[in-house]
């Protein structure tokens, strides 16, 4: 049980700590409401459950064999990082007196859910984030159901932290606050992908 909570704890602290993923949910949320926030949620954590699922079942070993094929995800999600800085700057420049119409400017769910997945899949450390978590609580050679539990309890905790932050960032005094601070908070969103992007190209 004691390992159980290690694996836990250490994967809240892990996911809900600041990062891109957790920042886009904050905008969308704030920005858009609670269902678009949603939808970008679902697919951040469809591919969490993804990259945990690689961690839990060991194929992680496997993909160390192609480093360059986990070189390509980097300069992918890199790259995709970087387009959604330059969004995010762009929208922060424009004023609120220029605003595209809403159907040009916000994307469906189908696209934010996209864009979840996507932030998470061109981020391979996802996946040693997860085998780290994993090896620490449950061990090599542990049981069957210790690595079940382990597993899905920090997919369920991941869906309870990014549900979490979409509903708690569009309630009312959240979007108001947006509508205040709309420019400073895409420009500090265009910071961290920019950041998060290069990181990702940068470092080996």
């Amino acid at each position: 049980m004691k390992e159980l909570l290690l694996v836990y704890v250490a994967y809240v602290i892990a996911a809900g700590s600041p990062g891109p993923s957790t920042m886009a949910i904050m905008n969308v949320a704030m920005g858009q409401g609670r269902r678009p926030a949603l939808a970008l949620a679902a697919g951040v954590v469809t591919m969490s459950f993804a990259w945990g699922l690689i961690a839990a079942t060991g194929l992680s070993a496997l993909l160390t064999r192609y480093a360059q094929a986990l070189v390509i995800l980097k300069v992918a999600g890199g790259l995709y990082l970087i387009w959604l800085a330059f969004k995010s700057a762009r929208a922060a420049l424009r004023g609120d007196d220029a605003a595209v119409p809403a159907s040009r400017e916000r994307p469906g769910a189908s696209a934010l859910y996209r864009r979840g997945v996507l932030m998470h899949l061109g981020n391979p450390k996802s996946v040693l984030s997860w085998l780290a978590i994993m090896t620490l609580g449950v061990g090599p050679h542990a049981a069957t159901g210790r690595v079940v539990a382990a597993f899905l309890g920090c997919v369920a905790l991941g869906a309870m932290l990014f549900g979490g932050y979409a509903l708690l960032f569009s309630t009312a005094p959240m979007v108001r606050g947006y509508a205040r601070a709309r420019r400073w908070i895409e420009g500090t969103l265009a910071v961290v992908f920019a950041g998060a992007g290069m990181k990702l190209l940068t470092v080996r």
